[in-house]
């Protein structure tokens, strides 16, 4: 599903790799998580257009091998493009989410699916938008923005202890 480039709104790509009956968050969330993400960021000055991948364990496994040497599966990765298209669109890239992990780490984590996909959504257009969090400072920085924008979009902070919710 391609979102209408409405004003003020980024163009959101979502496909499907695997049944969507796997995981409790639907097309239409997508899109608004990504674009209340997207205004909080400021995106919303640019026409922007994201990628947004759902895949089973093998698809990541293979990704994360490929790209970052690492033998086995991960929660969500984001692939920068950072280039504009010819009609000065902004490209950001892709972000690829693991449906079955991040299913399981909610239910380790006690949080509900819908809560902990939207945080890996975040957490990926946080990364295609220059955040990271290899140093502490930088991690700091990264999870402060991801507790403001998680409660922009109505969830909790995303790093507090796991608590009856």
């Amino acid at each position: 599903m391609t979102a209408p480039n409405a004003e003020n709104q980024t163009t959101v790509d979502i496909q499907w790799g695997i049944d969507r009956a796997c995981v409790a968050v639907n097309d239409e969330k997508i899109n608004e998580w990504i674009n209340q993400c997207s205004q909080v960021l400021q995106l919303a000055a640019t026409e922007a257009e994201v990628a947004v991948r759902i895949v089973g364990e093998d698809e990541i496994t293979e990704l994360n091998q490929q790209y970052r040497d690492k033998e086995s599966s991960t929660n969500v990765l984001s692939f920068d493009n950072g280039s504009m298209d010819e009609s000065g669109r902004v490209l950001l890239g892709d972000i690829v989410i693991c449906a079955p992990v991040v299913c399981e780490e909610a239910a380790t984590q006690n949080k509900s699916v819908e809560e902990h996909f939207a945080h890996m959504l975040v957490h990926g257009l946080l990364h295609l938008n220059g955040f990271d969090h290899i140093g502490d400072e930088e991690a700091r920085e990264m999870e402060t923005l991801e507790i403001k924008i998680m409660k922009e979009i109505g969830f909790a902070n995303p790093y507090q202890e796991s608590v009856e919710r």
